[in-house]
């Protein structure tokens, strides 16, 4: 990678890692809010679901402002707006008041995926775009393995409302990295040379498809379809991500800080499937489905062993190995749009794949939340085997490379949104 390309991913690999651990903290220590307020786990659910529903909300605005404004501002009003947000979460005095603030924080983080994306698309090349963004995702495995160990111990010396206040503080760090380093975007004469000749050229030789209406690229359906795969593949890691701290605590009789050790150990194996993600999907060009298939395919059996498993050191392997395996899948599942979309449109285009995802958390963890409290935790990760089947689906009837996704697009007249890499 050259210096800006290594630049760029040092400082969205910093501001994702404050992202995640702000946004895990909440479900480490939530058996000690859940005691404080009285809340059963259906309302615990709700604490972490109404995060998701501003998140999920917030996603295609998001793109929009990231497409009109610039990635670099919207990356800086994301991280001073959610770095506000998680100190205020200290400052909750009720149930509500806590979810009203959770609301906020997620609105305010919802509007920096496609900004990060759409800053990694405008600093890189088509062929070093997936292994760059599964360098930079791979911080959301390794603060699943931070968060745990940091802040329990955190809680328990400085209370839990004081360790939300300190974790903002980190936002605030990286907000000012970002402002004075991320390199400005690359040149585009080699994007430029990428179109194919199907795209028109508007005046001075950018590509048309920056003159695309918002609501067309909402209505491109193969999209969606990508959305649907993230869905699948989030339910997975967001059910698991939000239970397992409070199942190791109640039903395997561990502290929240023994629990944060395990935790670490499926953490620690997210992050290195979505490295390997990144580097696959460049290497097979797309083609997720030489991915996804056969890791769901072990992800989903993988789930159900955890669940029946009646040791702790066999469910946490078997857990390890769904987590693995669906970790493998993140980047596959947006390669084939990314490495498609022209970079003018991609702020919103990931958006709407995100938006699937994040639908996925804001309806998983109180759905979960319920099974465990009418049935038991068991038969709510058993559930989950339900996700690894969704996004092997959806693979199979995806397109696998740019010229199969082009087909999919709508057109407008004779030009249609992509960016291809020449052969």
């Amino acid at each position: 990678m050259s210096a800006p390309v290594r630049t760029t991913v040092v400082l969205l690999f910093a501001a994702w890692f404050v992202d995640y651990v702000d946004r895990i903290a909440i479900a480490v220590i939530l058996p000690t809010i859940g005691d404080e307020f009285d809340l059963d786990r259906g309302q615990q659910g709700l604490v972490v679901s109404v995060f998701f529903v501003a998140y999920a909300l917030c996603q295609i605005p998001g793109g929009m402002l990231a497409d009109r404004f610039g990635a670099k501002r919207v990356t800086c009003w994301a991280l001073l707006a959610w770095s506000l947000f998680t100190a205020l979460t200290g400052l909750a005095w009720s149930f509500t008041a806590l979810l009203l603030v959770r609301f906020a924080f997620g609105a305010a983080e919802g509007i920096f995926p496609s900004a990060s994306m759409k800053a990694v698309v405008e600093r890189t090349s088509v062929a070093e775009r997936m292994g760059a963004q599964g360098l930079i995702m791979s911080s959301n495995a390794l603060a699943s393995v931070a968060a745990p160990l940091a802040v329990p111990p955190l809680a328990a010396v400085v209370g839990w409302r004081w360790a939300f206040v300190l974790a903002a503080g980190l936002g605030i760090l990286v907000h000012g990295a970002v402002r004075l380093w991320l390199p400005p975007p690359r040149e585009r004469v080699e994007d430029e040379a990428r179109l194919p000749p199907p795209c028109e050229r508007a005046e001075g030789g950018a590509p048309a498809a920056s003159g695309v209406p918002v609501r067309e690229v909402l209505r491109i359906g193969v999209l969606w379809r990508f959305s649907l795969m993230l869905f699948g593949y989030a339910a997975l890691m967001w059910g698991l991500s939000t239970w397992i701290p409070s199942y190791l605590s109640s039903e395997r009789g561990l502290s929240l800080t023994s629990a944060g050790v395990f935790v670490a150990v499926p953490s620690l194996a997210a992050a290195l499937g979505t490295l390997l993600g990144g580097r696959l999907s460049d290497r097979f060009e797309g083609h997720h489905r030489k991915v996804v298939v056969p890791a769901m395919s072990v992800a989903a059996p993988a789930l159900c062993l955890m669940a029946l498993s009646p040791g702790l050191i066999g469910s946490v392997a078997c857990g390890t190995i769904a987590v693995f395996a669906a970790s493998l899948c993140y980047m596959p599942i947006f390669a084939v749009p990314m490495r498609s979309l022209a970079p003018e449109l991609v702020g919103v285009g990931s958006a709407v794949i995100v938006f699937g995802g994040q639908v996925a958390g804001m309806v998983v963890p109180p759905v979960l939340g319920l099974i465990a409290d009418a049935v038991s935790f068991e038969a709510a990760f058993a559930v989950l085997a339900l996700g690894p089947v969704v996004a092997a689906v959806l693979a199979l009837v995806t397109p696998q490379d740019t010229e199969s996704f082009i087909a999919a697009l709508p057109r407008r007249g004779n030009h249609a949104p992509i960016e291809k890499e020449p052969t």
